[in-house]
């Protein structure tokens, strides 16, 4: 079922789900397509359209794929930026943080139960490219995964990009079959039927913070 949402809406509401995505819920295989054909129309540079979707709904794969995603998600919560990273000086900040990381955790602890995960990849190994070629190479498959997310919500779906699984990417090729020498995997996907009433765009900091003039000190 398609939600009568305005550009302005979907690009705005398309939030992280993790805690109301519904696990109870199958996705249709044409849903899951539709979102898919959309994303395919992303712009790739050079129109090379060098991508792979690897959809996984096995209940075993993505049992593995959640194993893996928690050994990611112990490695990161291990480093000393992750505390470091966490903490904000304004209340309403921290709290908001705070809701991220029950909401991550959350994720963490349920991966497994999710219907659908979809592992984005390139083919192409980044390792010690310069910038140009990893700009082109990770600006080649963004903008794909953020049309199948939007695609999805426009569908009734949430859905959340993740990484963490990429601290071991190889153990998650060997399970997909994916060549880990050619192809390059760049996140996990995790979606279902989202519960509970609709999104609100996320608080923001305001305009001025982030955008520069005419250079970065305009």
């Amino acid at each position: 079922m398609r939600l009568a949402l305005s550009p302005d809406e979907l690009l705005t509401t398309t939030r992280s789900v993790r805690k109301r995505l519904d696990v109870e819920r199958p996705v249709e295989r044409e849903v899951l397509e539709e979102c898919l054909a959309i994303a395919q129309q992303a712009p790739t540079g050079g129109n090379a359209q060098a991508w792979g979707f690897v959809v996984v709904t096995d209940a075993d794969k993505r049992a593995a794929l959640a194993d893996l995603y928690r050994k990611g998600w112990d490695v990161y919560r291990s480093r000393p930026s992750w505390s470091a990273s966490r903490r904000y000086d304004d209340p309403d900040r921290q709290q908001l943080q705070r809701r991220i990381t029950s909401s991550a955790k959350h994720l963490a602890d349920t991966l497994q139960d999710v219907p659908v995960h979809v592992v984005p990849c390139m083919r192409f190994r980044p390792e010690g490219a310069p910038n140009i070629a990893l700009a082109s190479h990770f600006g080649s498959i963004y903008p794909a995964v953020w049309s199948l997310m939007l695609a999805a919500r426009a569908r009734g779906l949430g859905s959340t990009l993740t990484t963490l699984h990429l601290f071991h990417e190889r153990e998650a090729a060997e399970l997909l079959g994916i060549p880990h020498d050619e192809v390059a995997q760049v996140g996990l996907v995790a979606m279902a039927y989202f519960k509970g009433a609709d999104f609100r765009p996320g608080p923001r900091e305001p305009l001025e913070r982030f955008v520069h003039w005419e250079g970065w000190a305009g």
